[in-house]
């Protein structure tokens, strides 16, 4: 049984909508403690869902049901910064299993944008300082609604992280109480972690299978840390003649310009490095009970991964994801920094010592964090020595590689490029080529235009031209809590976020922000000279004949050039 909810607070009234879909009901309540009291009583076993419920809306819920003033809980997290916890211990007295559905760091608006409906923002302002009218109440509730459908749609398109969220929990056989954890809180508490003090965090250790020679000097400056202690220091040095740095975020290395590359390429991937150097070479948290539980758990998500179990394998590897990360959380139950900076180190160090051993046999298109993308050339003799290479290392040192050919590869950094495998699927990384979807769907028709450019060899003004969908050409800006107003042809704008397009018409100007009156009017980055903007629902709609496509069509190409590709 799931209820979604939103509180919207004022100085002299708090209102709030739930619609619990099973049900079949939307409660709606303005300033009434008692119905709000009657109706968590009737439904505090079940399921409570919001956008950023985590952090705001369950401290307004609990706070008025214990009778604090909601408007003072409001301001202690909204306008003061702080935690909803910290305003009083007493709030954990109230029952309330909260899952949060907010998506990475967009707000809703931006979701209800990147999804193509109605950017709808309230005309009550929030600072009023009287009670609201009753025509005011309404609106208010027409807009939380709204807020309350649009959680329920972004739920719906996230559905898969609740269902891993809650296999996790039943997995491991958590309280649901649990449920308002984050999938890394719920992580320590499955490897069954107690917090502990360790005074040891630089006490590096370098694992004993490493057979590195050439550039033991990046070894040298990795023990130096232990004076420096400073986690903004990186070391920048040439390996396999390509520059690479190396510090305490994992390594990272390709060539200074872009490169587009065809031929026999391979994509060399080391198999959950992390959790691998974790249970090899005994570098777990040291507050984690059980070490077994922990390889169990590894073991338990490849043979689910092997038999094709995605479903069955999400809380497992969940866990093996989270286990580094909370090894450097000091929140977490899990710290035990010196084993994360040990992880971190000797993975930088192994795949060096593979790169060293590599080097002369390859040419490097890239190193990350765990894996290389290398060219051979296309003969047995080449395969079989890189083959040989590999193996040698993999026995050594107790990891396992795996093997992708790579066709075709367009690269702007390490971070940001587009290949093609032998079978016909293709990886893309990076804000230009990344895979979007609804709730991330930025010029989705600049990103198509360049995978299909990059990919199938289609013209960019094909892909772009051809479009017809207005949704396509969208760009979603939000005015920041740096800004006061945003201002478009001359007209202070009431709404925060923005659906823009392109436009051929020189009498529409470009969207701006303005931090106070009498200030400079700042262009929003990335946005047109010459735009229109569409808050309403745009799906379905089709383009209108004063887009500027050329606008679009000269950012692609733009962005192709920063690929290696010159127009």
């Amino acid at each position: 049984m799931l209820n979604f909810y939103d509180f919207e607070v004022f100085k002299y009234d708090w209102l709030v909508v739930v619609i619990n879909p099973i049900e079949k009901t939307t409660a709606k309540i303005a300033n009434g403690k008692d119905k709000l009291a009657a109706y968590h009583k009737d439904h505090k076993d079940q399921i409570w869902i919001g956008y950023n419920s985590r952090n705001y809306d369950q401290y307004i819920l609990k706070s008025i049901l214990l009778g604090f003033d909601p408007k003072e809980v409001n301001d202690w997290i909204i306008q003061d910064g702080n935690k909803g916890w910290e305003y009083s211990s007493i709030l954990n007295q109230i029952q309330l299993y909260n899952y949060d559905c907010q998506n990475k760091f967009n707000s809703l608006k931006q979701l209800e944008g990147f999804m193509g409906n109605s950017v709808q923002e309230t005309s009550v302002p929030f600072d009023i300082d009287r009670k609201l009218t009753d025509e005011e109440i309404e609106l208010t509730f027409k807009y939380c609604q709204y807020d309350v459908e649009q959680t329920m749609e972004v739920f719906m398109q996230k559905k898969a992280d609740f269902d891993a969220h809650m296999a996790l929990i039943k997995a491991f056989n958590l309280p649901l109480k649990n449920i308002s954890r984050t999938q890394a809180q719920l992580s320590a508490m499955a490897l069954g972690c107690s917090k502990q003090d360790h005074f040891d965090e630089w006490d590096l250790k370098f694992v004993d299978t490493l057979r590195i020679t050439k550039y033991q000097y990046v070894m040298s400056w990795f023990l130096d840390q232990k004076q420096v202690k400073d986690y903004k220091n990186f070391f920048e040095t040439n390996v396999c003649g390509v520059l690479h740095v190396f510090g305490w975020g994992g390594l990272h290395g390709a060539p200074d310009k872009p490169i587009h590359r065809k031929g026999l390429l391979l994509h060399v991937d080391v198999t959950s490095f992390y959790p691998s150097i974790m249970i090899r070479y005994d570098m777990l948290s040291r507050n984690v009970r059980d070490k077994a539980v922990y390889k169990k758990i590894y073991d338990t998500r490849v043979a689910l991964k092997a038999a094709g179990k995605k479903a069955e394998q999400a809380p497992y590897k969940i866990i093996l994801n989270a286990t580094y990360g909370i090894c450097k959380d000091p929140t977490s139950s899990a710290y035990d920094p010196r084993q994360a900076n040990n992880v971190c180190v000797n993975g930088q160090l192994l795949l060096l010592d593979l790169l060293e051993h590599l080097e002369g046999h390859c040419e490097l298109i890239q190193s990350n964090t765990d894996g290389l993308i290398i060219q051979i050339p296309d003969t047995d003799e080449a395969f079989d020595m890189v083959d040989d290479i590999c193996y040698e290392w993999e026995s050594r040192t107790g990891m396992k590689l795996g093997f992708d050919v790579i066709t075709e590869i367009w690269q702007k950094d390490v971070n940001n490029y587009i290949f093609k495998f032998a079978d016909g699927k293709v990886e893309r990384k990076g804000a230009y080529v990344k895979p979007l979807n609804d709730l991330d769907n930025d010029l989705p028709i600049v990103n198509k235009a360049l995978v299909d450019f990059m990919v199938n060899g289609v013209p960019v003004e094909k892909t772009i031209d051809d479009c017809t969908d207005l949704k396509d050409f969208q760009k979603i800006v939000k005015l920041s809590s740096k800004y006061k107003y945003a201002w478009h042809n001359g007209s202070k704008l009431n709404e925060k976020t923005f659906r823009v397009f392109a436009s051929k018409n020189p009498f529409n100007g470009y969207i701006g922000k303005q931090k106070d009156d009498g200030m400079t009017i700042e262009k929003f980055a990335n946005t047109p000279e010459h735009c229109f903007i569409v808050n309403e629902n745009v799906n379905g709609a089709k383009a209108p004949d004063d887009l500027d496509r050329s606008y679009y069509i000269d950012m692609a190409y733009k962005r192709l050039k920063q690929f290696g590709f010159v127009r």
